[in-house]
């Protein structure tokens, strides 16, 4: 067996230990092998039957590997197709909604936001595409992330260009301020944003909400009963005629949810509430 071969089983053991899925990991597992092997030289240990052995042994382990199982890639409107379709139709929609059920505010729930880049791409699309069209209706985006890192960073706002290249030129210029080589999100625009360091397998903000963004994190990595629960507590949390979006190459668990997907094409859903 070669060590590749070794991690990969390693995984595969424990994975389904703390609630994740193979598949949603085959694309990325050289990233965790990577880290499992710095962890089991941190440790002295010598191949992935002693590393097992000592988890056995030391069962708070088991979080560490749950932390090193974090996949936290992202940057500005990832997916532009999806934010575009929230800039031309979804956030006007959700505006509309909140007008007829008397709401001032569109609150929105960005899940796994690792460093801010998702809630804030919604805040700019908002202000720049749909705000003016609703002068009387607000913003607000709370992010929640399980890696502490990643919030901190989140809270900082500032970026590698890298990280911008999918946002317009005139966006880039005028809601960032360059600092130290980044480029940092100007504060009016920081701060219709909330971030709070939350798992969504054991907490959610309290809602209600009309949007609410789950990519790339539950329906990828959660094992199937996890995805059930995650989905149920957001539903749970989402307002008749609100918007569910997924990752583009995430599927809804089987079930009836009352959620009504907007285009083939697209990831974004309509809920018209529990049954």
């Amino acid at each position: 067996m070669t060590a590749h071969q070794d991690c990969v089983g390693f995984l595969q053991w424990c994975l389904q230990r703390i609630g994740l899925r193979w598949p949603g990991y085959r694309r990325v597992h050289r990233l965790v092998c990577k880290r499992l092997n710095r962890r089991k030289a941190e440790l002295g240990l010598g191949d992935f039957a002693e590393y097992r052995s000592w988890i056995e042994a030391h069962p708070d382990e088991w979080a560490r590997i749950d932390a090193m199982c974090r996949i936290p890639i992202s940057r500005f409107c990832r997916d532009r197709d999806v934010f575009a379709a929230l800039g031309a139709t979804v956030l006007s929609a959700a505006a509309a909604l909140a007008v007829r059920q008397e709401r001032d505010t569109i609150r929105c729930w960005s899940a796994g936001c690792a460093a801010g880049e998702e809630p804030y791409s919604l805040v700019l699309a908002w202000h720049y595409q749909v705000a003016h069209d609703w002068p009387d209706i607000a913003l607000r985006v709370i992010g929640t992330d399980a890696d502490e890192m990643a919030i901190s960073r989140a809270g900082m706002a500032c970026y590698t260009a890298s990280s911008l290249k999918e946002l317009p030129e005139c966006w880039r210029q005028t809601a960032f301020q360059r600092r130290s080589g980044l480029l940092c999100l100007k504060p009016e625009l920081r701060d219709c944003v909330e971030l709070r360091l939350q798992d969504v397998r054991t907490a959610m903000p309290d809602g209600p909400f009309g949007i609410i963004l789950c990519r790339n994190l539950a329906f990828t990595y959660f094992a199937a009963a996890m995805q059930q629960q995650v989905l149920t507590g957001m539903l749970d949390r989402l307002v008749s005629g609100g918007f569910l979006v997924l990752g583009k190459h995430e599927a809804l668990p089987e079930g009836a949810y009352g959620l009504t997907r907007l285009s083939p094409a697209l990831p974004i859903f309509r809920f018209a509430g529990l049954q």
